[in-house]
């Protein structure tokens, strides 16, 4: 697994962000007080996440209003789809986010 530096601490206010971490997309999102990063492209028509805004605890997507869980990455209840999450962790430096390989995601390593 592998951590990559996304942000510095300094940045604040709730917000959406496109980083790339370990050669993906990832939208990055600060919500009351919080750090999420889920998968940048919305599953249903390829919108990008991160020019969408937040509501109730969902990242809502900016072309057809689909919404997905912060935290699970799941969609709204009828969506039947998800986007995938990546953990987060505030170091001294700046906001980090964990992308682990296909192989450690299956097998744990």
């Amino acid at each position: 697994m592998a951590w990559y530096k996304v942000a510095d601490t300094t940045t604040k206010g709730s917000g959406l962000w496109r980083v790339s971490a370990g050669g993906k997309s990832i939208c990055l999102v600060y919500h009351d007080g919080q750090w999420f990063a889920l998968a940048a492209d919305c599953p249903h028509a390829g919108a990008d996440l991160s020019q969408g805004w937040c509501e109730n605890s969902h990242v809502v997507c900016p072309f057809h209003r689909y919404r997905y869980d912060l935290s699970t990455g799941r969609g709204a209840t009828g969506q039947n789809d998800y986007v995938r999450t990546y953990a987060t962790e505030v170091r001294s430096d700046g906001v980090y986010v964990e992308v682990r390989s296909l192989t450690e995601r299956l097998f744990g390593k």
